[in-house]
């Protein structure tokens, strides 16, 4: 069945051709600037929008330019009057014209701009929104968190179709550090009229968990800024703001900040930068944990060989005060030895003057008895001698036997006989019971020492 058509660029040169036909030139238009943004050509892009008499619903939106040149005068102007930038969330006059392309569709093209009709709703709304969280005393204290060491278990708030999302997810799996990060979504709507409701719910979910979590970040991809207008709501940023853990924000664009942003512990672009912060916050604590390692190792180090040189100088001061010892111990031996024998030769001398004293008064006697005594003096005397004699061996040998005994109680000596004198701290150890595991003993022997562990 054949049907009259037309082509669908035929049909935009109609409506091209119609507007021009029938519309003014110019219009005087109230509208709310969004997604302002100026290329580096100096032309000015942005979006006319307008919202129902709630200020939640988008109701219009149209596309809308301003050439270099007259962007360099109204800009100019607009600033100086308001004392303000013209920046996006302005309820702006302004005078355009229609334009219609039949590839690039529908465009208003400023001419004009009347500076008096100063801050639109967005902007007057925010502001309200600011105040009213100051004065309840609640717009700091997110910030005043501290962000846990490290922050690796996140709660994520956003739409598990975003690509911001995807690209958290990425950006952290894939860090250069290998740090091991522990995500949980928590699905909600980052655009529409159920954003607010929809974010609340989700942070309400993650309070009945918060001991599993160290900070909860709310990330979207880019889209327009009028998208952003859900963000400017008192209950969603008085939630975010008295919330136990940090919220980090990924949400808006490079131009522009929402009132969620400002109560936020911390405000990121995007959620890819909200990525780079989390990983480069624990890079830099791993850095400050690895400079503490190193400095807790060079000062153990430093520890060691301190002890290694006192141990050393230790140990020579002993072997030192050890062979003193050893040698006054000799000394006093041979004191001792020498009184003996000279007490003995002293004794054996004076013995043998009474002898030869008692010899001669025998002989002179001897000579007066009668020859029928002399045989019994002879016995006698030989008698006497024999005793005598037996007596000076019997001391000397008792002497002698004296002698030989300290000999052989001198340390050297005792050494000698396989006995040892084992020593701890330089102190000679006389009982087992004040040795424990782990001490380190020496041992000394006649001919050297040895050095042994207690097990």
């Amino acid at each position: 069945m054949n049907r009259p058509a037309i082509s669908l660029y035929e049909l935009n040169n109609l409506i091209k051709g119609v507007l021009k036909d029938t519309l003014p030139e110019v219009f005087w238009i109230r509208a709310e600037t969004s997604d302002v943004r100026v290329n580096q050509n100096g032309h000015c892009y942005l979006e006319f929008i307008e919202k129902d008499i709630n200020g939640r619903t988008l109701i219009a939106k149209a596309r809308g330019m301003i050439w270099a040149n007259t962007f360099y005068i109204l800009k100019a102007y607009f600033e100086n009057t308001t004392k303000q930038t013209f920046s996006s969330g302005l309820k702006v006059l302004v005078q355009v014209s229609v334009e219609f392309h039949e590839l690039y569709g529908f465009t208003l093209t400023v001419h004009d701009i009347d500076p008096t009709y100063t801050l639109g709703d967005q902007a007057l709304n925010r502001a309200a929104i600011i105040k009213q969280l100051e004065e309840d005393g609640v717009l700091s204290l997110n910030k005043e968190l501290e962000l846990p060491i490290p922050t690796n278990k996140i709660a994520i708030i956003s739409s598990p179709t975003a690509a911001g999302y995807e690209d958290f997810l990425d950006q952290l799996a894939n860090n250069p550090y290998g740090f091991i990060f522990y995500t949980k979504l928590f699905p909600a709507l980052m655009q529409g009229e159920r954003t607010e409701s929809s974010i609340i719910s989700a942070l309400e979910r993650i309070y009945e968990y918060q001991d599993c979590f160290d900070a909860v970040v709310i990330i979207r991809g880019g889209g327009a800024t009028s998208d952003l207008s859900s963000f400017d709501s008192y209950l969603l940023a008085a939630s975010c703001a008295q919330f136990p853990l940090p919220v980090i924000t990924g949400i808006g664009h490079e131009r522009d900040d929402t009132v969620l942003d400002i109560v936020a512990h911390k405000r990121m672009k995007t959620p890819t930068a909200v990525a780079e912060f989390l990983i480069s916050n624990i890079a830099e604590t791993a850095m400050e944990l690895d400079e503490m390692a190193h400095d807790i190792v060079s000062v153990v180090t430093q520890r060691l060989q301190d002890e290694a040189v006192r141990l050393s100088v230790f140990e020579t001061k002993n072997t030192f005060l050890l062979k003193a010892w050893l040698k006054e111990q000799d000394a006093i031996l041979a004191s001792a030895k020498n009184v003996l024998v000279r007490g003995l030769q002293s004794s054996h001398k004076e013995n043998q003057n009474k002898l030869s004293s008692f010899q001669d008064v025998l002989v002179r006697e001897s000579q007066q008895l009668n020859k029928e005594s002399i045989n019994n003096l002879t016995v006698l005397e030989n008698t006497l001698k024999r005793v005598a004699l037996q007596k000076f061996k019997d001391e000397n040998a008792q002497l002698e036997m004296f002698e030989k005994h300290l000999l052989l109680a001198s340390p050297e000596n005792i050494l000698k006989k396989g006995y040892t004198l084992t020593m701890k701290d330089g102190k000679v150890i006389k009982q087992s019971t004040v040795v424990k595991k782990g001490d380190k003993l020496t041992t000394v022997f006649a001919d050297g020492k040895i050095k042994s562990t207690v097990e």
